[in-house]
């Protein structure tokens, strides 16, 4: 049977208990769009439970929220919800699935008379963001899962898909790209780049059609910038973490050729779900494409001289050299204790000049006029929560 129209989701969310997942699903619940579903992987079940009960005390309720069937079963199916002992209704539901499975792995809950039958809006983030993943990895999540996503939003006949893409769908493109440019592209530098550029194509083509969808393509996410909050260092993570390893007095990194010219475009996470929280409520952003990247970013170069200056680096030497010796001596601080990503390299000298006037023009028109803060207003807050967490994670979930 069909769960009761006050308790059964309303919204469906890929990539809980995720980094940007957690924090859009907390502005979603927050604005009064729920209940909303989660499809969570079996693995991250329990750190979904931990993250649900956070969301849901800190956006106004206690114990609203739940995971589907009997209290030992958390996959959704065709039998519905129930509400909670006490009647309150539900705010957030888990459902246990992976977008890998045709179906999402639900069963019947995606049928007429489903638990999910209902939902009327998407947000699918679930992807492997990984700059050096494997390439089987990356075609099944982020090309053939999102394919199964959009099957299952054109199943379900729902009336608003949001999809978060990435900058580097562009590849290594010689030139300005915005949110205008998406066919044309330069070659990719790893699966990650490639898979999400076949990733965001399948959506387009399907906008193309009349489904309404619309793409964010944030460029390199770090922390929250008030917080310097993150789940994982990565990316831009591992030159902070060559200068924290080093003496004060002195530091040394890295300098590839081309580094000088080329721009590093990091945005702080907050400024990506607040966007994507704006411009999602907006009837006028379906069938539209947002670049969500800092328009005025620093150049490579002096993009470390702020990280160094952050970290109270007093001087620091840029090496020059090719990739290729850079990498093995990332492989080298490693062993030493030190991880640094050969993958990030390639990021030194990236080629391509992200801007967004499509999504500036937006964002003025949203209530508050969102803009990117300039990373040297936050880079301290970086530097701090990487001191204070020494063992957080540099994987993805996958």
């Amino acid at each position: 049977m069909t769960a009761d129209s006050e308790t059964a989701p309303a919204v469906l969310f890929t990539g809980f208990p995720g980094f940007l997942g957690s924090a859009l699903l907390e502005r979603v619940l927050a604005r009064g769009d729920g209940p909303v579903a989660c499809l969570v992987q079996p693995k991250y079940l329990d750190a979904a439970r931990e993250r649900a009960e956070s969301i849901v005390s800190r956006v106004g309720g206690t114990d609203d929220w739940r995971g589907n069937a009997d209290s030992d079963d958390w996959r959704g199916n065709a039998d519905g919800g129930r509400t909670d002992p006490d009647g309150e209704h539900a705010a957030v539901h888990l459902f246990t699935g992976d977008i890998t499975e045709p179906g999402l792995g639900l069963g019947g809950a995606l049928g007429e008379n489903g638990s999910l039958a209902t939902v009327r809006e998407v947000y699918h983030l679930a992807a492997v963001y990984d700059l050096g993943v494997d390439r089987a990895l990356a075609e099944a999540v982020n090309v053939r899962g999102t394919e199964h996503v959009l099957d299952a939003a054109e199943r379900l006949g729902v009336d608003r898909f949001h999809y978060v893409s990435t900058c580097y769908v562009s590849g290594r493109y010689e030139g300005t790209f915005t949110e205008a440019d998406l066919r044309d592209h330069g070659p990719f530098t790893n699966h990650y780049e490639a898979t999400k550029h076949r990733a965001e194509v399948a959506v387009r083509d399907r906008m193309e059609a009349g489904f309404p969808a619309t793409v964010y393509r944030p460029s390199i996410v770090v922390g929250d910038s008030r917080t310097g909050e993150t789940d994982k260092f990565d990316g831009p993570y591992n030159l902070l973490r060559l200068l924290l390893a080093q003496p004060r007095p002195l530091a040394v990194t890295f300098t590839v050729p081309g580094a000088s010219r080329s721009e590093l475009n990091v945005v702080p996470r907050n400024f990506v779900v607040d966007a994507i929280a704006a411009l999602s409520e907006r009837e006028a952003s379906v069938g539209e494409t947002y670049q969500l990247c800092d328009p005025d970013p620093l150049r490579v170069t002096a993009f470390v001289e702020t990280l160094a200056t952050a970290a109270d680096r007093r001087r620091t030497v840029r090496v020059p050299t090719t990739k290729r010796v850079a990498r093995a001596g990332c492989r080298l601080l490693s062993r030493a204790g030190v991880s640094v990503d050969p993958a990030t390299l390639d990021y030194l000298d990236h080629p391509t000049r992200y801007r967004c006037p499509r999504t500036r023009r937006a964002l003025d028109d949203c209530t508050g006029a969102l803009a990117v803060p300039p990373f040297d207003a936050y880079a301290d807050r970086l530097v701090e929560f990487v001191r204070d967490h020494p063992d957080r994670r540099d994987g993805p979930m996958a």
